[in-house]
């Protein structure tokens, strides 16, 4: 009996191996006789690997053809998967012998750049350590190349800045790419690639970065090389054809750190200055500088930490802040000052509710409260004559005539709080001030202000309440604290009122350049340039023309054909004429320009600006701005600059312009090089607690009120 059920057992057992078997084989047949043909691919796919060969970034040139960014071919040390049986030995060797050039290159960082080429299965890449090693590393390699399996040195291209730091920050610079760059972009990288990472080599990325060559090579199923077979030679980058003129843009950047040196003597903070010069008809860009420099060479590779402590100084004041890289000329924006007050101007006339021709009195103050001082006691006062001297009396009863939505509309027609289009990364849009923005920003300060307080108020009478020792204590405090907080949301109400209003001051404060007003360099040189141009809004450009590597021109998105503005004709010629009185003799600027030929009138306008940060009111710190165009009379070309703690506009960057436009117009230099102004407003007024001519001083705020 048992030895039949064994039998059958056995019957039952071999049924289902021969069936497990039959299915095996009908699988094997599947896929040999219908996927056979799609996994050969797949195995194929396995086995053959791309490794990249990078292109030689695009060039770049000014207008006349001078270098600006070009490639030279480096030595690069990089480590080879292919024969190492011990990685984390070979890390350690490599490590000591760069320690010398490269302390900051550990063996943890050579293992996990190969960890990473392992994550995402590319060992058949040579994983890159260093670029543009010095010859003597070299020798000090190729001398130990027996104890380095796997290490070899790679002759490759690489960036290259003939000009050093000149238009540094205009160029940009390239660094090591990101995985999540990777993944974020719609073109090819690899880990070893670098990438613009700001300027023009971010803004035209896909323009300069070319087409990666290839070598096929055999790896085996984790990745590693095995063979290596056919080669693709990369593509080269394309060129870009600036509208930027080195001369100009060394001028004004020698401009501004020389003026910066004077100034510092006297005021140590004004350390930082940015200026553009554009074409005033089409906005080519002919120089944008922004100092302290930007060195681009030095990004290319690690950050060596002694070149950190430049970018990223220690201590309260940081120059470059918020970080390397930064182009204040378009990133930054400052309160104009008195050069807003064109704007006003033109708000005034436009609108019919002025006339060149009408007189104001100035007696040191406005009559309205809250009575901001004047530049001087100027007496009676036309437009031409309270532009030469800055008048704030004049303006600030211009722009009362005027109200706050005129100036918008005036200043919104000029571009103003709004980014200008420019061909460059991170630029900032600024601010102009008006009704509903000023309820909208005051409103949720005053919200999150006073939701703090509720919060206090209820924290500090639940620990109150907890420890109430019997319940007449208890009721006590909790009507203490209701009648706390009725009397808040009281206070709530007034000061949510005012501050959210669009009140008198702040129509003042915006018609001298004060205020929440905040434009960068070159928001101003636009809206000059659509001044003096005949009312046409410019979009500022530095990319003229893009040509491949055989010089044939590539399409590319240029900049918008300027716009016609609505101000009128009238509006725009008075405003002209009146900014040539300001260099001329009593203007704020007409110590400027006494050398330069008749037929090389300037047309401007100066402004000293309250920084709007803490402390610097009361310590009298400005920042010094200034305008122009010239010739006033067939104006060619728009300067704006913005100096730090520059002072006063016409004693900080009223000298670069000189120095610009004398390079433009190839003037001969004054005789002597007269220094930046530096007396202190206090001690230059006309009057006592006044302010300096050019200087625009603000007595009220909009401040919230704790």
């Amino acid at each position: 009996m048992e030895g039949k059920q064994l039998q059958k057992r056995l019957i039952v057992y071999g049924a289902v191996v021969v069936a497990l078997l039959l299915l095996l084989v009908m699988r094997l047949a599947i896929v040999q006789i219908v996927y056979g043909d799609d996994y050969q691919i797949q195995a194929q796919d396995n086995l053959i690997r791309l490794s990249t060969i990078p292109a030689s970034r695009g060039e770049i040139y000014d207008r006349n053809g001078v270098v600006l960014a070009a490639n030279e071919l480096v030595y690069t040390v990089a480590l080879s998967y292919t024969g190492i049986s011990q990685p984390e030995s070979v890390a350690d060797d490599l490590a000591l012998l760069l320690s010398d050039y490269y302390p900051d290159i550990s063996a943890d960082t050579i293992q996990g750049l190969i960890d990473a080429q392992r994550l995402n299965n590319r060992l058949f890449e040579p994983v890159v350590i260093a670029r543009d090693i010095p010859w003597d590393l070299v020798t000090r390699l190729e001398e130990r190349r027996a104890e380095l399996p796997g290490v070899g040195i790679e002759i490759t291209p690489l960036r290259s800045y003939p000009q050093q730091s000149l238009a540094g920050h205009v160029l940009g610079y390239i660094h090591s790419i990101t995985q999540e760059e990777i993944e974020a972009s719609t073109l090819s990288y690899s880990l070893d690639s670098l990438i613009g990472k700001s300027g023009l080599e971010k803004y035209y990325e896909e323009y300069l970065k070319g087409n990666d060559g290839a070598t096929r090579v055999e790896a085996d199923a984790v990745g590693r090389p095995i063979n290596e077979l056919v080669t693709m030679d990369p593509t080269p980058g394309d060129n870009l054809h600036l509208t930027l003129d080195v001369e100009l843009q060394r001028a004004m950047e020698e401009s501004i750190q020389r003026v910066m040196d004077d100034l510092e003597r006297k005021y140590p903070l004004a350390k930082v200055g940015s200026a553009v010069l554009l074409d005033a008809h089409t906005g080519a860009t002919l120089a944008m500088a922004s100092l302290p420099n930007l060195y681009p060479d030095d990004f290319k590779g690690n950050l060596s930490a002694a070149r950190a402590g430049y970018y990223y100084p220690q201590g309260d004041y940081d120059p470059l802040a918020p970080g390397a890289g930064t182009n204040r000329a378009i990133q930054s924006t400052y309160p104009p000052g008195s050069t807003f007050k064109p704007v006003t101007g033109i708000a005034a006339l436009h609108s019919g509710q002025a006339r060149a021709s009408d007189v104001v009195t100035c007696t040191g103050a406005y009559w309205v409260a809250p009575y901001i001082k004047c530049t001087g006691v100027h007496g009676k006062q036309n437009y031409f004559s309270g532009m030469a001297h800055s008048c704030n009396v004049y303006f600030q009863e211009m722009g009362r005539r005027a109200t706050e939505e005129w100036m918008v509309w005036a200043g919104r027609q000029l571009g103003l709080g709004q980014r200008t289009g420019v061909d460059l990364p991170y630029e900032a849009a600024g601010n102009l001030p008006h009704a509903e923005w000023k309820a909208l920003s005051n409103g949720a300060l005053i919200d999150y202000l006073y939701s703090q307080r509720r919060q206090e108020i209820e924290d500090r009478y639940e620990d109150l309440m907890d420890a109430a020792e019997t319940e007449e204590e208890y009721d006590r405090l909790e009507q203490r604290k209701k009648k706390e907080l009725a009397q808040m949301e009281a206070q709530y109400q007034i000061d949510y009122g005012f501050e959210t209003a669009w009140q008198s001051f702040d129509t003042f404060n915006m018609s001298i350049g004060q205020g929440a007003n905040s434009y960068s360099a070159l928001a101003l040189a636009r809206y000059v340039a659509a001044v003096c141009n005949g009312g046409y809004l410019v979009t500022p450009y530095l990319v003229e023309d893009i040509v491949d590597a055989g010089g044939n021109a590539v399409p590319f998105d240029g900049p918008e054909q300027p716009l016609r503005t609505e101000i009128s004709d009238e509006a725009l010629e008075l405003t002209c004429r009146a900014m040539v009185q300001t260099t001329q003799s009593g203007g704020t600027a007409a110590h400027l320009f006494t050398h330069f030929p008749p037929e090389v009138p300037v047309a401007a306008k100066t402004g000293t600006a309250e920084t709007g940060r803490t402390g610097d009111k009361e310590n009298k710190q400005y920042h010094g701005v200034f305008v122009a165009f010239a010739p006033a009379d067939d104006p060619q070309v728009v300067f704006a600059g913005i100096m730090e703690y520059g002072n006063s506009g016409s004693g900080s960057m009223g000298y670069v312009a000189r120095d610009v436009f004398e390079s433009y117009f190839g003037i001969d230099p004054a005789p002597v090089y007269a220094a930046p102004a530096v007396t202190p407003p206090e001690e230059a007024a006309e009057q006592d607690g006044a302010a300096p001519e050019d200087t625009d001083t603000q007595a009220a705020s909009a401040e919230v009120r704790p």
